[in-house]
Formats: structure tokens, sequence, C-alpha cells
């Protein structure tokens, strides 16, 4: 894919915008235990960010998880679209990523994701997370997976 044209941020640095690849950077980036901020398309109402776990697809997709009655679920039936911005912790250089496209949910696969990213975002060594985690269990879960069509990027 070709990139598009760079555009310079406020501060004069320039973002690299792609039409939904990531570079090895932003892999490894992504890899990392961080938060992401989900925003699904809300029509008229202003986005409502919510911090999320995530991993990224070996095809380079972006999927999280969320309850199969959540406002996210609702939002997603009525209009696909969705982000996803990941920034690097205080105490680090200034970095973020963001990823926007359709989305799609999911039930299959679902648990196995909660599994995986418990185990990456929390120590299940400690019986607390454990048992954290084996409640989460009896609830039902939905992937959502997004496909990135904007990638945008900025580091200092």
């Amino acid at each position: 894919m070709k990139p598009h044209q760079s555009r310079a941020d406020r501060g004069g640095r320039v973002g690299l915008m792609t039409a939904e690849t990531l570079s090895a950077q932003d892999l490894s980036f992504l890899a990392r235990p961080l938060y992401g901020f989900f925003s699904a398309a809300a029509a008229s109402s202003p986005p409502q960010p919510r911090p999320v776990w995530f991993e990224v697809t070996p095809t380079g997709q972006v999927q999280l998880f969320t309850g199969v009655d959540t406002l996210k679920v609702r939002q997603l039936r009525r209009d696909s679209r969705a982000s996803l911005v990941v920034a690097a912790p205080v105490g680090e250089r200034e970095r973020w990523l963001s990823v926007a496209g359709p989305t799609t949910l999911v039930s299959d696969g679902a648990w196995p994701l909660v599994e995986r990213l418990a185990a990456r975002y929390w120590d299940l060594d400690d019986p607390v997370r454990a048992q954290d985690l084996a409640q989460m269990r009896d609830e039902e879960w939905l992937r959502v997976i997004i496909q990135p069509d904007v990638v945008r990027r900025y580091a200092m």
C-alpha cells in the first residue's frame, strides 16, 4: 500500500497516515500491555471513549472484547465504524497511534481472547486476579474486530 501524504501536526512534526497498514514499529508498540481508548461512531452524540484491552491479529486487525449487552455493541450495530487510540504511558516520550475503520462483532473466539488478554494485562499468579478471571467466565462476551482503514501515528 502506498502511504497517503504526510501531515504536519500543530507542533510541526510530521505524522504519517497510511491506508490500513501497521508498521513493524507500530506492531511492537501495540504488543505492549497498554490501554487502548475505544470509541464507536455515535451519530450526533459526541464520542464516549472507553479504556480497553486489545491485541493485533496476525492479519493486522485489532481486536478487543466486550459484553454482549453493552452500549458499544448497540452503537456498533447501528454504525460499525470505530477507532482505537493507544498512547505511551507517562514517563515515556510522547507517542500515540490510532486505528479507525469498520468493525465486526463475533462471538466465536471471545473467551480465548479474554483469557489471552487477562494474561497479558494481569498477573494471573495473583489469586485475586485469577478469581476475577474465573468470575468473567460466567459472562457472555463478543470480540470486536476493527479492520483498519486509517492508521495515524505520532512520536517525538
